[in-house]
């Protein structure tokens, strides 16, 4: 009875924590270590696996036209419409150093428009609008043949004869037609007409011909909006006739 009443009479020994009080927070300190340390591995490994799977994956390949327009190409392709519509708008928004946004391809009115137009400048004219229409065809064609066909006109001089003759050409376009040949292939038929004078006498010549015109396209700009250049020209001759004015029919006759 004494020993109790000893071991009562402590007031230290009442102040101590029990054991198992002790056994649970050590406890609740090592759960918390393992789930930390379990986290941290799940993230690592995840970190791992993105990093393998970037790692395999083929790379992006994005190509730009000459026209300005930019598309996802090769193996790393990617099959969303939202991306392409993205790059192809970003790409548009581009505006090239000459201030002209890049087009669609040029279509098949726009080629025949610049087939007439071309012929018109090149096969119609007269003494004084020679030289200007005859520039305006040089400068529808592409660097080679401008070279080419301005060569032969000052070897054969034919502004000067067309000045000293008082040549007048006129051509009427009966048809224009495309080519299966080739993607950018004409072929026009039209009647050209030719007066000169010689001798005090007016000179026609009648010509039916057959026009062979090729397109090439180039980036659209404010100096060609179609984008089409004449890279090859010949015509061939399929029925002529010659008036040699000794016979003129005057409109009050009739």
């Amino acid at each position: 009875m004494k020993t109790l009443k000893g071991w009562g009479a402590a007031p230290g020994i009442a102040s101590y924590a029990r054991y198992y009080e002790h056994d649970g927070v050590l406890r609740a300190y090592a759960n918390r270590a393992m789930f930390l340390a379990v986290m941290f591995a799940v993230i690592a490994l995840g970190s791992l696996g993105f990093a393998i799977y970037v790692r395999v994956q083929p790379p992006t390949v994005i190509r730009i036209d000459r026209d300005g327009n930019a598309m996802v190409v090769g193996v790393g392709a990617r099959q969303d419409q939202v991306s392409r519509m993205a790059l192809t708008l970003s790409a548009q928004a581009v505006i090239p150093d000459d201030g002209m946004p890049p087009g669609v391809a040029p279509t098949d009115l726009e080629g025949k428009a610049v087939v007439r137009r071309f012929l018109e400048h090149y096969l119609s004219y007269t003494p004084d609008s020679a030289p200007r229409n005859l520039a305006e065809s040089l400068n529808m064609m592409t660097g080679n043949l401008r070279t080419f066909t301005l060569n032969q006109l000052r070897d054969n001089d034919t502004v000067g004869k067309i000045v000293q003759d008082h040549i007048i050409s006129d051509l009427r376009i009966r048809s224009i037609e495309r080519s299966k040949s080739a993607p950018w292939d004409y072929i026009v038929f039209g009647v050209k007409e030719v007066h000169r004078i010689a001798g005090g006498s007016e000179v026609t010549d009648r010509i039916v011909g057959k026009y062979n015109i090729r397109l090439v396209e180039e980036r659209r700009t404010e100096f060609n909006p179609s984008g089409l250049l004449v890279a090859e020209y010949s015509e061939k001759q399929m029925v002529g006739e010659r008036n040699n004015g000794l016979e003129q029919k005057s409109e009050l006759d009739k």
